[in-house]
């Protein structure tokens, strides 16, 4: 059983031995993803505090910025924004439980974002790094500058999405849905930097928040293929 086609097995999971699962494969290796984000970010507004070059960045794209540029980085950024990142998530969740009657597998991605937000909000408080000294273009949520929180719940909901679409038969549309999913992340990102909301490590210690919860959600679960009976 590789990693992709680990939900091809058929059991059915009970309640409790999914949220054991979550506790045990999910919860407790996000503890020492949090141990690492945490003490990058320690380092960075420690002896490495006042990194030049993540300065020059954001007055780079602040001297950037053009009415078209924001107006199109406003919508790139609102992609990362909690209201939304729940939403969507409910929302596809939703619909493959309505098109799999698999409640274990349609969670994945709210079992991503979930676990990418207590790291997220956890690191972002007991490292408390202050917003790049630049004209901000949003109202910047009341949390610290690392890491990001945009680009963590965007990255954790759209590689768990795009895990979810390798499993579509059609080709093309498989390596489309793929391929936009993963994209999406990198956009959050962008225009996170433009609007100058985050420094570049912010960006950086976000999407990896956000991939490893996505490939933890993926792996929650334990899988055996070759188990058949339903009442697992």
């Amino acid at each position: 059983m590789t990693f992709l086609d680990r939900w091809d097995d058929p059991s059915r999971p009970t309640f409790g031995e999914a949220l054991r699962d979550v506790a045990v494969r999910a919860l407790a290796p996000g503890v020492l993803l949090f141990a690492v984000i945490a003490g990058i970010g320690f380092l960075i507004v420690g002896p490495l505090r006042g990194l030049e070059g993540e300065n020059e960045v954001n007055r780079w794209f602040e001297d950037q910025r053009t009415p078209l540029g924001e107006t199109i980085t406003l919508f790139q950024s609102s992609m990362g924004n909690t209201e939304y990142v729940i939403g969507v998530g409910v929302i596809v969740a939703l619909v493959v439980y309505w098109r799999t009657r698999k409640w274990w597998y349609a969670v994945v991605p709210l079992v991503s974002i979930s676990v990418q937000a207590l790291i997220f909000v956890a690191a972002a408080y007991v490292v408390g790094r202050p917003r790049p000294n630049v004209e901000r273009l949003d109202p910047t949520p009341p949390t610290s500058s690392y890491p990001s929180g945009h680009v963590g719940a965007s990255t954790a909901l759209y590689i768990a999405f795009a895990l979810m679409a390798t499993r579509i038969e059609n080709v093309v549309a498989r390596r489309v849905l793929v391929t936009l999913c993963v994209l999406v992340p990198f956009s959050v990102g962008f225009a996170r930097l433009y609007r100058g909301a985050h420094h570049v490590t912010d960006i950086v210690f976000g999407m990896l928040n956000g991939v490893v919860c996505a490939l933890l959600a993926w792996g929650y679960l334990r899988r055996d293929p070759h188990r058949s009976d339903p009442g697992y």
